[in-house]
């Protein structure tokens, strides 16, 4: 009777050990989203700002006489009277993130002498909601307060 036991235990162990191994396997995304194809499509030509929205606030128009363009050795530039450089790339994240999932991140990153509207909104890690050849939407979930902000580039 102990050993029939004994093996009944152990069984029910092997099955739980197994079962959560599958589990794990299809919570590692081995599928790591390539960031090739947002960084050949973002560097062609312009792109303007259509919206840009601050935890529920639309400020589009802190933005609407900018030209963007996202051009090579991750250099990218906002045009209007005046120009201002500063940083972009699109990087595969499956870290802890904003998103928990494998996603792409498109990154930006202003300095000053900016507008403090470009250093301080427009500069993150923005997850890639989706894509096409002429438009990115972008959406960041603020670790302060939590608020989520969404940004759309679409090409000129």
């Amino acid at each position: 009777m102990k050993k029939f036991k004994l093996i009944s235990i152990l069984s029910l162990v092997f099955v739980i050990n197994v079962a959560s191994m599958c589990s794990d396997d299809d919570d590692n995304n081995n599928n790591v989203a390539d960031p090739s194809s947002v960084i050949n499509i973002v560097s062609q030509g312009t792109w303007r700002i259509t919206l840009y929205e601050d935890s529920g606030v639309n400020e589009t128009t802190n933005y609407s006489n900018y030209i963007f363009t996202f051009g090579p050795n991750g250099v990218l530039t906002a045009a209007n009277t005046t120009t201002f450089t500063g940083a972009w790339s699109v990087t595969a994240d499956n870290s802890t993130d904003d998103s928990p999932d494998s996603d792409l991140d498109f990154n930006i990153l202003f300095t000053t002498p900016a507008p403090a509207s470009f250093v301080d909104d427009l500069s993150d890690d923005w997850d890639i909601v989706s894509y096409t050849a002429t438009k990115i939407e972008l959406v960041d979930v603020s670790g302060g307060n939590g608020g989520t902000d969404y940004l759309t580039f679409e090409k000129n």
